[in-house]
């Protein structure tokens, strides 16, 4: 296939808030074609939001482009709230986006921390998907967990060390209890610093090529990140990755699959997108070799654009 771009920035048709239960309210947007054919956009972290660069994977007129942001996330309310969430939680709301938005089946995009949803999703709801377009594969299992919040100091120690330069020696077995115990403190002149240096951690490893990040740092939205983040990963976010490799096994041999994942992925390494390869031999694999977690360097960004355009070929 000839060399594709992001298609051109898009606005919202229209956006809402649903009220999923008393507590959480979630932010859902839709774009593109009203008409067209559903997929769904499923966000990182935990705990990232989207953004308006998400919308531009898809082609406008083809796709009616569905994004939200997870409970606690981004524009959803209230931010950073970690009651009543979890991974069974997030699922149930795709189906109530789902139902919401009167629509049957869907495509199911999402990377990272999103493909992760995205497989429980698919796992309970395959008549509902039409295809799956997963990058930078995490299942939450504790050796990937262990690789992220220690192992990878190998390649990154100088990211490393300044996520430890805060925390007391007696602290530094456990990394992840002591943000949690700053991130979630009630004191945001204790928790907003602890929070911006927890999230600056995964920012500085997630590229081949690293580049600084120009954007302006808002404490409040910090914060709701590493909270979420960290409250999942406490729980392996509340989901058993061999299980649902399992699962994928049986539910998923008939939803066309796309696998993107970078060969220098620090976040999420190669092994976890071979290993769902393997239960899905029908899926497409595709090892970019020039880079790491990032949706958007260059070889990524195109396999994913390539998908995108492979699955407009399937109606509904």
């Amino acid at each position: 296939m000839s060399t594709l771009y992001l298609y051109p920035e898009c606005q919202p048709f229209t956006n809402t808030h649903i009220d999923v239960n008393s507590l959480h309210s979630i932010y859902v947007e839709q774009c593109g074609n009203p008409h067209g054919v559903p997929v769904i956009f499923l966000h990182g972290g935990p705990g990232s939001g989207c953004n308006p660069g998400q919308r531009r994977f898809f082609d406008p007129a083809h796709y009616h482009i569905i994004l939200f942001d997870q409970r606690g996330c981004g524009r959803s309310l209230p931010a950073g709230e970690t009651t009543d969430n979890t991974t069974q939680d997030l699922v149930a709301d795709i189906e109530a986006i789902r139902q919401h938005l009167n629509i049957d089946r869907w495509h199911v995009f999402g990377g990272s921390w999103g493909s992760t949803l995205a497989l429980s999703y698919a796992n309970s709801h395959a008549q509902q998907v039409i295809s799956l377009t997963l990058r930078g594969i995490f299942l939450s299992r504790q050796h990937e967990i262990d690789w992220f919040l220690g192992q990878v100091a190998l390649f990154f120690p100088e990211a490393w060390q300044t996520l430890l330069a805060v925390v007391p020696a007696s602290h530094q077995e456990n990394v992840l209890d002591y943000y949690a115990t700053r991130v979630f403190h009630s004191d945001t002149a204790i928790s907003i610093p602890a929070a911006i240096r927890w999230n600056a951690f995964e920012s500085s490893i997630m590229s081949l090529i690293s580049k600084a990040d120009s954007a302006e740092v808002n404490g409040a939205v910090e914060l709701a990140r590493a909270r979420v983040q960290i409250h999942y990963i406490q729980h392996l976010c509340f989901v058993d990755g061999d299980q649902m490799l399992q699962a994928a096994a049986q539910q998923l041999q008939s939803i066309p699959t796309t696998i993107v994942q970078g060969r220098y992925d620090m976040v999420c390494p190669p092994q976890t997108a071979w290993e769902l390869s393997q239960v899905l031999p029908h899926a497409t694999l595709v090892m970019v070799p020039d880079a790491g977690h990032s949706a958007m360097e260059p070889g990524t960004c195109q396999a994913l654009l390539n998908a995108t355009e492979q699955y407009k070929q399937l109606g509904v």
